[in-house]
């Protein structure tokens, strides 16, 4: 099997055990979210440690605490990633599963916002109008909802910054992910902590089988991680950029299938306009890599 080829199935197994995350977390119950969330981190943090000493990358992760400018980008990405982590589990353990897909299918395009607004970059043509359109579908489901699709958009945000600072700090993905769970790890420590003081703690209270699931909460967490990163190293970034599609739209079909969670007319409408962004965002940004290769090829054969 050649290198793409396996990166690609890499890719697949990434997104499908992300998108396949709704049925996971109800299965911790009668945890509350913040109570799975600080297992999470603590848990996590046990696997990266791990995986940290027996891939040998010590000396790779002393480097991030010499480098003063990286371990502020991980702080910064470890703090963004706990809302998003929390948030989603919050979804998916209140039944709404299909608003947390939501936030996932309109990531890329908060993420080419944020780009504008932060970075200063520039936008082409068609990218402003699957923006435009992305901007009338949360109007849409603002209206339908009641109130802003609030899970959505800090999911949206949250994973835009998380991304954004990962960018910047330039960490393979192993190494910073064990920081900045090692960095949570005291607060998440002292919430378990406090949980069991009051008698409130369901780990170990629950049988074996719902211990060991708390415990695996850091190989769940690890396992997608490492398929994506020996996915990303063998597939272009377009090939990449349309695999993330794969997670929110097994997310949204387990909360319209599986879960049955209500889908009004105008969920329907708003979702229906989020589809079409992305299409727009996605044949811009294939037709945009296209021309790029075309270029290149033509300025070597000159």
């Amino acid at each position: 099997m050649s290198s793409s080829r396996r990166g690609f199935f890499f890719g697949v197994a990434a997104y499908a055990l992300w998108g396949g995350f709704p049925l996971y977390f109800p299965l911790l119950e009668p945890a509350g979210a913040i109570e799975i969330l600080a297992h999470r981190i603590l848990w996590s943090m046990v696997t990266m440690v791990l995986l940290v000493l027996v891939l040998r990358r010590t000396r790779q992760f002393r480097a991030i605490l010499r480098d003063r400018r990286a371990f502020a980008l991980l702080a910064l990405a470890a703090v963004v990633i706990t809302f998003n982590w929390g948030t989603y589990i919050y979804g998916v353990t209140t039944e709404r599963v299909v608003e947390t897909s939501l936030g996932y299918f309109i990531n890329p395009l908060v993420t080419v916002l944020m780009g504008v607004v932060i970075l200063g970059e520039r936008l082409r043509g068609l990218q402003w109008l699957a923006i435009g359109v992305g901007a009338l579908a949360c109007v849409v489901l603002t209206v339908d909802y009641g109130h802003p699709p609030w899970i959505a958009l800090v999911l949206a945000f949250s994973f835009g910054t998380y991304g954004l600072a990962k960018k910047q700090a330039n960490v393979e993905a192993i190494e910073s992910l064990a920081l900045e769970t090692l960095l949570l790890a005291p607060f998440a420590a002292a919430y378990v902590g406090w949980l069991v003081l009051r008698g409130e703690s369901t780990f170990a209270t629950q049988g074996w089988g719902h211990a060991l699931l708390f415990a695996s909460t850091g190989i769940v967490t690890a396992i997608p991680l490492i398929c994506f990163g020996a996915a990303a190293i063998r597939v272009s970034m377009v090939t990449l950029g349309l695999l993330q599609y794969l997670a929110p739209i097994l997310q949204f079909a387990l909360g319209v299938l599986w879960f049955h969670e209500d889908m009004s007319t105008g969920r329907w409408v708003g979702f229906g306009l989020v589809w079409v962004a992305l299409a727009i965002f996605t044949v811009e940004m294939v037709r945009h890599r296209r021309n790029q290769l075309r270029l290149t090829a033509e300025a070597v054969s000159v």
